[in-house]
């Protein structure tokens, strides 16, 4: 037994001496090896790390989408914040010819207040997904049986963000935001009369735009046709030049 040590000793040596190129190298084995003060290397622990971390959930997003976990949230809209954090119950579907929504809540049975208003409030997103969710899903949940029962209690909150909508500078926003208060008219009715000049102010100043010009004028016959007589007033006042469909 006291013949080993020695033995043993002299092969450490002689192993740490005669080769030094392969100490500076290091082995397949050697990462894991205690550093100048002794602690293990990380290098091994991280790559176990990576191997290991459970895959997030934008990684089921499209590739050329947003990834909503990789900016800060800071950066991110309050739309985008509320759908990162499963406020909004539906997720984009990417389907082979078309994208469509997935409700983990049927639609109808989805509570209007706060969904629809938070969808509303969505439509002046710029970024995919979350444009499509939100144009989507404003469209799709007042399509639902009973949608105008459900919709009028909170009609004030979404005219509010579909007018931030129409006064967006971005053409797409606009548009998306025409096709918001022509659904509301057909889903309102009348009631959507007392929220018309609200509407109308950033409707009237691209009124004249040649792109737009003949989509505005069909959206204010349907306003005064869906609202009455009663509508009239409130579209004259913004847009003087405006033809009643009455007269």
């Amino acid at each position: 037994m006291a013949s080993s040590a020695p033995s043993s000793a002299s092969s450490r040596s002689a192993f740490g001496r005669s080769n030094p190129t392969s100490s500076r190298k290091g082995t397949p084995t050697s990462a894991g090896k205690s550093g100048k003060n002794g602690s293990l290397t990380s290098s091994s622990d991280s790559s176990i790390s990576k191997l290991t971390a459970a895959p997030r959930p934008s990684a089921k997003l499209n590739p050329k989408t947003v990834d909503p976990f990789k900016s800060p949230a800071r950066n991110q809209s309050a739309f985008a914040a509320v759908y990162t954090n499963g406020g909004v119950p539906c997720r984009l579907f990417h389907g082979s010819v078309k994208h469509k929504l997935a409700w983990e809540t049927p639609p109808e049975q989805v509570s209007f207040d706060p969904v629809l208003v938070t969808l509303a409030e969505g439509i002046k997103e710029t970024v995919h997904p979350y444009m499509f969710v939100a144009r989507t899903g404003f469209k799709e949940l007042l399509e639902v049986d009973g949608s105008t029962e459900k919709v009028l209690p909170i009609l004030p909150k979404v005219c509010v963000a579909v007018r931030s909508a129409l006064s967006h500078s971005e053409s797409s926003v606009f548009d998306a935001g025409l096709d918001a208060v022509l659904q509301l008219s057909d889903v309102v009715g009348p009631s959507l009369n007392q929220h018309l000049k609200l509407l109308m102010v950033p409707i009237a100043k691209r009124m004249m735009e040649k792109k737009f010009r003949d989509k505005i004028t069909e959206i204010l016959q349907t306003l005064e046709q869906n609202g009455g007589k009663e509508a009239l007033p409130s579209i004259k006042s913004k847009v003087p030049t405006y033809s009643s469909i009455f007269s």
